[in-house]
């Protein structure tokens, strides 16, 4: 067997943010043709040693090696003179642009405005890799993926021979994940040296030949992906046994809770963004929301939840009583007409939390009621702020700490525990794990089911359809807004979801 060739190499790389250690004496080989996959919980350090490799912070201690050759890497322009490219998860395109003038973008070579020349250059990359995009094409014209084609042929075109992917399947279907890791192999067998930041255990074990484990800023150690299991990676990466089994069980009796009937939302512009919807959420179920980025998934539970305009119905049955019509409702006016609602929005920040106040202070943005909950106190907002910091293990000094100064992973805890604790009748989630580590993920999962079992109608939007697939009781996939399928979770495949994402499924509900 031929031995690798090391293309980088990061000896005792230290990185601090104030009194945080974000990276602590981390030692890491990079080697030509081989994919290596990092793993690790929340703030465990992976995407921060990536950003030093990439030129966008610079480490404090240690020393980075290119082709064995100590380097300095003050900026992405440094990185990419020693062949280094990173393809983060927000893409950073100019939507009135091409393809092939997004990917020159930049450029100070005397070639750059040779439009002509730079559409063959791209081909010619397309055409070597097996990337599927027309160079002449506008940014908004394109998919999720052909989007994050255009990132990776961008820093291809730049030269790279070491490419980082941070989450690149997040907001992929199947078929396009399936794409883009045949792509990950042919250059893989060109030579290039490939790491990808993934929570996804199941794409690690696909993919990658070695698997890198970090836990607290330390580095753990890279295994052989062969001689591995998703178990003893997760226990790797956080120190302890922990169970992988999503608990999904049968909720005996099933009651109505929300009957949407003809639901259309109209953007600003006049853009359809759903055209006439319609579905029922029971109570003691979780229904899943399935789509591609865009499909609608966000103006659905917004509209549900008062926050965006909508025509139609949206019908609310409580346990006793007459039925209570939502739509056209202010979220304090759904509130005030007893409706129990917990949303936790896709912008943890933007919608969900204040940034500036302490957990302390986002627990009191609710008016608390007494009812049953996962969480034993809800009387005081600090003594719930104190049972959600302990309960879902939120990394801060305190609950007066600014939330806004919080990882992504642990604003989300924050959110989804005051959320959980109302406890609601109808419970919508935007993507609750996301950026969140697999054992965090585990625990919200958990929550979720607890809230069903208790006759919580759960709306869970989600962008990784293993989880779905686990999790929910029936999923409804949305395609351009409108509903292309309801299936039944237990059943379905992973397959047949996509086609529905993607339309090739047809419209009938299976």
């Amino acid at each position: 067997m031929e031995k690798s060739v090391c293309a980088i190499e990061l000896k005792g790389i230290t990185k601090r943010f104030g009194e945080v250690v974000a990276n602590d004496g981390i030692d890491l080989q990079l080697n030509r043709g081989e994919i290596l996959s990092l793993l690790g919980e929340n703030g465990s350090g992976k995407t921060t040693l990536m950003n030093m490799l990439s030129g966008i912070y610079f480490p404090d201690e240690g020393q980075i090696l290119a082709e064995g050759k100590p380097v300095s890497i003050r900026s992405p322009k440094d990185a990419f003179s020693y062949g280094i490219g990173m393809i983060h998860q927000h893409y950073k395109l100019v939507d009135v642009f091409t393809a092939a003038e997004n990917i020159i973008l930049g450029l100070e070579d005397e070639g750059r405005l040779d439009i002509k020349a730079a559409n063959e250059k791209v081909r010619a990359i397309c055409e070597k890799y097996g990337f599927d995009i027309d160079p002449t094409q506008k940014i908004y014209d394109m998919s999720v993926s052909q989007k994050q084609t255009v990132e990776i042929v961008k820093v291809l075109y730049r030269g790279a021979e070491v490419l980082i992917l941070d989450e690149p399947t997040a907001v992929l279907t199947p078929q396009e994940t399936d794409k883009l890791f045949d792509v990950l192999r042919n250059m893989r067998a060109d030579g290039k040296a490939i790491v990808i930041i993934t929570h996804k255990l199941h794409e690690v074990m696909a993919l990658s030949d070695k698997v890198a484990v970090l836990r607290k800023g330390k580095y753990i150690g890279t295994v052989n992906t062969a001689e591995t299991n998703p178990q003893a990676l997760t226990d790797m990466m956080v120190g302890h046994a922990v169970t992988l089994n999503i608990d999904r069980p049968r909720c005996d009796s099933l009651i109505k809770r929300l009957e949407v009937k003809n639901l259309t939302c109209l953007d600003a512009e006049g853009v359809k963004k759903l055209d006439n919807v319609s579905f029922t959420a029971m109570g003691g179920e979780i229904l899943g929301i399935a789509g591609i980025a865009g499909s609608g998934q966000k103006e659905l539970l917004e509209a549900i939840s008062g926050l965006y305009p909508a025509e139609g119905s949206v019908m609310y049955s409580p346990i006793e009583g007459g039925e209570t019509e939502l739509l056209g409702k202010t979220p304090l006016q759904i509130r005030r007409a007893g409706v129990v609602m917990a949303f936790v929005p896709e912008d943890r920040l933007g919608m969900g939390l204040v940034g500036s106040m302490g957990m302390t202070g986002n627990m009191m943005l609710r008016s608390w009621k007494k009812g049953r909950s996962v969480f034993v106190n809800r009387r005081d907002p600090n003594e719930l702020a104190l049972q959600v910091w302990k309960e879902l293990e939120v990394v801060t000094p305190g609950t007066e700490f600014p939330v806004r100064r919080l990882s992504g992973g642990n604003v989300q805890k924050v959110l989804v525990g005051r959320e959980i604790a109302t406890a609601p009748s109808v419970l919508m989630t935007a993507y609750a794990v996301r950026g969140l580590d697999i054992n965090t993920s585990y625990t919200i999962y958990n929550l979720l089911t607890e809230q069903k079992m208790k006759g919580a109608a759960v709306i869970y939007v989600g962008e990784d359809l293993d989880v779905l697939l686990e999790l929910c009781d029936r999923i409804l996939v949305l395609c351009g807004g409108q509903v292309s399928g309801i299936v039944d979770a237990r059943s379905v495949t992973k397959d047949q979801i996509g086609l529905l994402m993607t339309r090739l499924g047809g419209k009938e509900a299976v």
